[in-house]
């Protein structure tokens, strides 16, 4: 890989970090009313994929939405506002964390129902699919939304209408602090997806330019053979399913397995890697502190703008023509 494309994918994967590094040292002040689901710890995941579909791709993400959304939007501005909810958000501050969206950009949406982003999936897939617009459908969710019927008749019908929809199982082992062998009645999950007529990915290297070769290469299969793809990714997250605190604090895990994923976290791998080869730490510093500038920017100017006035309450909640 280039340095040039290994910068940009480190880019993304700082982006995503800082911007909840700054949540999680400004959320107890109060002016973030929305609870937060964190992405730190497997950015990775987004940052690949959506790089690779370099911007023909429609995302549906879950609550975890900030790496996501960041990924395939970079706008840090508007996603600051619609925490912080005000009306310069992406929903006038109306939505929060768990249901940010640009569909201009192809970020369609996120949801706080588990596992009902999967099925909206299958039906953009098929308007894509009907109205010959060449763009891939990805819907992110974790291993936890698995266990819902939806996942199931989604993957099915996406098989049987051979439907350009990138599946992406964010797999960390657990349904919020439930482990896999108290919710499954079989060993594996990809032995199962692989029954049906798609092409099916793993993974658990937590490495962006893995993921991101990876996501071209099933791209391109997937193209040729006209099926859709399940990626099984690894990850984990380091803050607790929801809130700001370590994932720890809740002691229904080994604290050793946490701390085996932050030895090879995704960021930390990739700026090392760069200056191995030959990148320089003063244009990696330079890169770091612009976007650190232009979070403060954006966090400024959130705050500055309005909250929503009552009268926009049902606004946006159906089709508008004017």
């Amino acid at each position: 890989m280039s340095i040039e494309l290994g910068f940009a994918l480190y880019k993304g994967l700082y982006l995503a970090r800082r911007c909840e590094e700054y949540i999680v040292r400004h959320y107890p002040d109060d002016e973030m009313k929305t609870p937060m689901h964190m992405s730190m710890g497997q950015e990775a995941i987004p940052v690949g994929i959506c790089h690779a579909l370099a911007g023909k791709a429609d995302i549906l993400a879950t609550y975890r939405s900030h790496a996501p959304f960041l990924a395939q939007t970079g706008d840090h501005g508007r996603f600051f506002a619609e925490l912080h909810g005000r009306v310069t958000g992406t929903a006038d501050g109306k939505s929060g964390s768990m249901h940010l969206s640009a569909p201009e950009a192809g970020m369609l949406g996120a949801t706080a129902i588990v596992g009902s982003n999967i099925s909206v999936a299958v039906g953009a897939a098929f308007a894509n699919e009907r109205l010959g617009t060449g763009r891939t459908v990805v819907a992110f969710f974790g291993d936890g939304a698995v266990d819902e019927g939806t996942f199931w008749e989604s993957i099915n019908v996406a098989s049987l209408f051979r439907l350009p929809l990138l599946f992406v199982c964010e797999d960390n082992d657990y349904a919020v602090h439930t482990p896999k062998s108290l919710r499954r009645g079989y060993a594996s999950l990809t032995a199962i997806v692989r029954g049906f007529d798609c092409l099916v990915y793993e993974d658990e290297s937590n490495d962006v330019e893995t993921i991101y070769f990876l996501t071209r290469e099933a791209i391109a299969a997937a193209r040729e053979r006209r099926c859709p793809v399940f990626f099984n990714l690894k990850c984990c997250r380091y803050l607790d399913h929801i809130g700001i605190a370590p994932d720890g604090d809740a002691c229904y895990r080994e604290p050793d397995d946490v701390q085996s994923w932050r030895a090879r976290d995704c960021v930390a791998t990739q700026r090392a890697r760069l200056i191995r080869r030959g990148l320089s730490e003063e244009i990696l510093a330079d890169h770091e502190q612009a976007t650190d500038r232009a979070i403060e920017i954006s966090i400024a100017q959130a705050l500055a703008a309005s909250v929503p006035a009552p009268d926009r309450l049902y606004r946006g909640v159906f089709h508008e023509t004017s």
